[in-house]
């Protein structure tokens, strides 16, 4: 294991035990959009399967939105690593842009993203589906519903979805930004840049930018917003009974870290 990947699997680790996020039992498919942090999903998922006693089904789902993106080398990254892959053809792009022309496109895409996503595992017989959302989506997802909503919210690190019976699970919620990058560049991953012609142009770039702006004065800002948000008594990110936590310790002690 390489240092970043070591990094990376510890926090993974870390959020599997404090929040129970897997089992022995159930299938998960990873959301695999080609981008980033997806792809980085999808590899610790298999090196856990691998090297835990965790011994869940595996796949990656991968929802085509409309733009005629390329998908070859998410079809080959996924015989790479021995896992089932996949794809849905959509046509969410016309829907959002065509036809509702959408002045802010973000939200409608991605409801429409994550459902189609839903829809998928279920169908395929997936009760949990993995989310690539990593600490700084937190900080900035906190940051963004504190200025524009006057709350302070976020998704959750597990959330079961009644209307599809499927479970949503953020495996890289403990993981910078940063160290998904630099795992990226080492392992060359087939990152698949985004066809969408809102990329880069939303308010969360914004956030995410003055965050940037924030950490040159306080290093640790981005913990620290997660530390609030686990303080919150209902915010769904209280770590789960310690007796519990223990059992799925044990059930990842084969990790080597």
């Amino acid at each position: 294991m390489s240092a970043s990947e070591k990094k990376i699997m510890k926090y993974f680790r870390k959020a599997v035990t404090d929040y129970g996020l897997l089992d022995n039992t159930e299938g998960v498919m990873v959301g695999l959009s080609g981008g980033k942090d997806s792809l980085t999903l999808l590899l610790m998922m298999k090196l856990f399967l691998t090297s835990s006693k965790y011994k869940y089904r595996l796949a990656a789902g991968h929802i085509d939105l409309g733009f005629g993106s390329d998908t070859a080398p998410l079809e080959a990254f996924c015989r790479q690593l021995d896992v089932p892959l996949y794809i849905e053809h959509t046509n969410i792009s016309q829907v959002v842009f065509d036809y509702r022309q959408e002045q802010s496109p973000c939200s409608l895409c991605a409801n429409m993203r994550r459902g189609a996503l839903n829809n998928l595992a279920a169908d395929q017989g997936y009760p949990k589906v993995a989310l690539g959302h990593h600490l700084d989506d937190v900080a900035e997802t906190v940051l963004l519903n504190m200025c524009f909503n006057g709350r302070m919210a976020c998704f959750k690190p597990k959330t079961w979805l009644s209307n599809r019976e499927v479970t949503v699970i953020r495996p890289l919620v403990y993981v910078d930004e940063r160290a998904i990058s630099t795992y990226t560049r080492q392992q060359a991953l087939p990152v698949i840049d985004s066809c969408c012609p809102a990329n880069t142009h939303t308010k969360r770039q914004d956030m995410k930018e003055a965050l940037h702006n924030i950490e040159a004065f306080a290093p640790a800002a981005k913990r620290r917003i997660l530390s609030a948000l686990q303080a919150q008594p209902d915010s769904g990110w209280q770590p789960i009974p310690r007796e519990e936590r223990m059992a799925a310790e044990k059930a990842a002690e084969g990790v080597v870290l």
